[in-house]
């Protein structure tokens, strides 16, 4: 009796190893899946910061893409800037005032980012890095409330 309930016992202790090592071995599969896509619409709108506002996390990140290494595209200029700065745009004509600029620059690489929660704003400098290694530099701006979140001026510093 006790060897048939020892032999039991180490069945089922068996059983429950293999069924972990199962478990285990199809976790990484399962978990390397990807999300549906309601799912991932939802983890994309989830907010860090407490009150919804965009964090200099996201505001780095928008910039980053935004401008790219050249500029913005044509859907970014249409989509991504405030109503305010797409009438500056349109007054500057022959100048980019997007890029502070009259050419496209080499390269771009954003500046650490400030938010500034009373003003309701966050900036970056954006340097500009043009052929010959000479850089130029303005400030972009971002409301912390806009959703979805988007260019909201630029200061060229002229």
């Amino acid at each position: 009796m006790l060897r048939t309930a020892s032999r039991n016992a180490a069945v089922a202790a068996c059983a429950a190893a293999f069924g972990l090592t199962l478990t285990a071995a199809a976790a990484p599969s399962a978990a390397a899946a990807p999300a549906p896509a309601h799912q991932r619409a939802a983890a994309d709108t989830v907010r860090s910061d407490p009150n919804g506002r965009h964090t200099a996390t996201e505001i780095r990140r928008f910039l980053t893409t935004f401008y790219g290494h050249h500029g913005p595209s044509a859907w970014a200029r249409e989509n991504q800037v405030s109503d305010h700065l797409k009438d500056r745009v349109a007054q500057t004509e022959g100048y980019d005032l997007l890029l502070c600029a009259q050419n496209t620059p080499r390269e771009i690489a954003i500046g650490k980012v400030t938010t500034a929660q009373s003003a309701g704003m966050g900036w970056a400098t954006v340097t500009t890095i043009w052929d010959g290694a000479e850089r130029g530099t303005f400030t972009a701006y971002v409301d912390l409330d806009s959703h979805p979140i988007e260019l909201q001026d630029v200061d060229c510093g002229e």
